[in-house]
């Protein structure tokens, strides 16, 4: 798994002035079928490598390759959508994406970029993060989702893995 540190000063979940470091991964979940090169179901990871607490709010805007905008949210993947994730130094928050949910209009994606919520729904905080990619390329279609943050991943992928 490859994974991009980031530093900033303020933390981009919280108010505050202070530093923020955390790391971004993505990782293919699942092989469909087992043999085949293509990743449908992703789980991308935020690690906290700071110092300090810091909450991640709502869902991640996850945009694949040249997609027209982010993938929609699964709106019943959080019980609480308006509560924050706060993740203590060295933990991790996480949240699933589905790449392809069978609908038209496949293409292939070679990037896959994150922006994360402010604390507002809607609102956003910082600048759109580069993931690095899990594979070469990725298939996707139309029928992207993804899920709110959660501090499980097997919660997360609960919501995809059906899909």
């Amino acid at each position: 798994m490859v994974c991009r540190s980031i530093s900033r000063t303020g933390c981009p979940w919280t108010s505050g002035s202070r530093n923020a470091e955390f790391q971004v991964c993505c990782r293919p979940a699942t092989k469909e079928p087992a043999d085949s090169k293509d990743a449908r179901h992703l789980l991308i990871t935020v690690q906290n490598a700071g110092d300090k607490k810091c909450n991640v709010y709502h869902y991640p805007y996850v945009k694949i390759g040249d997609a027209q905008g982010p993938a929609p949210v699964i709106k019943d993947s959080s019980p609480d959508p308006g509560k924050p994730i706060t993740i203590a130094p060295g933990e991790e928050a996480y949240a699933a994406l589905l790449v392809a949910g069978g609908a038209r209009d496949e293409y292939e994606a070679k990037s896959i970029t994150l922006t994360l919520h402010g604390s507002k729904l809607g609102s956003k905080a910082g600048e759109p993060i580069d993931v690095p990619m899990p594979v070469d390329t990725l298939y996707a279609d139309d029928g992207q989702l993804v899920t709110y943050w959660t501090t499980a991943s097997g919660s997360a992928l609960d919501f995809i893995m059906s899909k």
